[in-house]
């Protein structure tokens, strides 16, 4: 009898202690698929077939009078699939697991982004799961490519790292960013894993370094871009990065992304640049301790990017989910598995 009593001991406590395996998608929807025909019922088609216990997405609107949580979340039932969620502004969380909470951690105000939170339990792990569009005004990658940041006017390439931080930091991006790690550290205290989505508006500082400084118009500019930077020594780990380090090889850009059914030159703001960036993260902290194994990462969309205003495909060997048909946005999205 004992021994009965200490086996099914053992057998409860390594069923309340088993992993689970998440995924996870970041989409910017591009003001939610309507800028294509028919985004609106490609984003639910490809998160239906994806199935991503989290989405995490960028530019939400809340068009037609409707909060769009509400309404794609009613769409995905129709097709048989569950997911919670709760109302954003410029951002959207969608969860296959129940919402213990939620959480505006900064509000989109006069368009300087947003990001919102949400916390949920998968088996025993609590996950706290964050989606952010960071401010577009001022960003000074642009500048690189000898456009104005904020109008985008023609100007002179600016290349000097201390200067494009100056004028990045004209944004609300760091403000955004310093807002989220402080909620991240209280996460933490209370025992989450942390997971943040989102159109960053900005590059990473892992991609402008000195192997790329004089590819895609960096015109010999190494930046250590300070919102990815800040992430990383606050101990977040860089999935696509992280998986794939090799910048050459696995570039991961993300915008702006070919999209057949739109005319390239509504795909960029700077016609004449080469911008082709990573600006769409996923990024994640293990609780102290606890063991959270990356399994896989991918780029998410068409095999070509914006270049100059014409289509290129993308000679590289980045890991990659192809769309099902129609594609709803100007950006990629950026997919990760993980086991918590």
């Amino acid at each position: 009898m004992k021994h009965f009593i200490s086996t099914l001991f053992l057998a409860l406590l390594s069923l309340c202690t088993s992993a689970h395996t998440i995924t996870v998608l970041q989409w910017n929807i591009w003001q939610e698929g309507t800028m294509v025909e028919s985004g609106y019922d490609a984003i639910i088609n490809e998160i239906v077939r994806l199935r991503p216990d989290f989405v995490t997405l960028s530019e939400v609107r809340n068009y037609h009078d409707t909060r769009f949580c509400d309404r794609i979340t009613e769409s995905l039932r129709q097709r048989g699939e569950e997911y919670w969620s709760f109302y954003s502004y410029d951002t959207g969380l969608l969860s296959r697991h129940p919402i213990a909470d939620s959480l505006t951690v900064f509000p989109c105000v006069d368009d300087h982004g947003s990001i919102y939170g949400l916390r949920a339990r998968v088996g025993h792990h609590k996950v706290a799961v964050y989606t952010a569009h960071l401010d577009y005004l001022n960003d000074s990658y642009y500048e690189v490519r000898g456009y104005d940041g904020n109008t985008f006017r023609p100007i002179t390439p600016v290349t000097n790292p201390d200067t494009l931080i100056a004028h990045g930091n004209r944004s609300m991006r760091d403000e955004a960013v310093q807002a989220f790690l402080q909620q991240a550290e209280a996460d933490t205290r209370e025992g989450y894993t942390v997971i943040i989505g989102g159109d960053f508006n900005e590059p990473s500082h892992r991609d402008w370094t000195a192997q790329t400084a004089n590819l895609y118009d960096h015109h010999g500019a190494v930046v250590p871009w300070p919102q990815t930077t800040a992430l990383e020594a606050a101990g977040f780990i860089d999935a696509y990065r992280t998986r794939h380090p090799d910048v050459l090889t696995h570039p991961g850009f993300t915008y702006p992304s070919d999209n057949p059914a739109v005319a390239p030159e509504r795909l960029t703001w700077a016609p004449q640049a080469d911008e082709r960036d990573r600006i769409d993260y996923l990024f994640y902290r293990p609780v102290p301790g606890h063991k959270v194994r990356l399994k896989d990462c991918r780029v998410f969309g068409p095999t070509s990017s914006i270049v100059r205003s014409e289509r290129l495909v993308d000679a590289t060997r980045d890991a990659r989910i192809l769309p099902l048909g129609i594609w709803p946005t100007d950006h990629k999205g950026v997919w990760m598995k993980i086991r918590l």
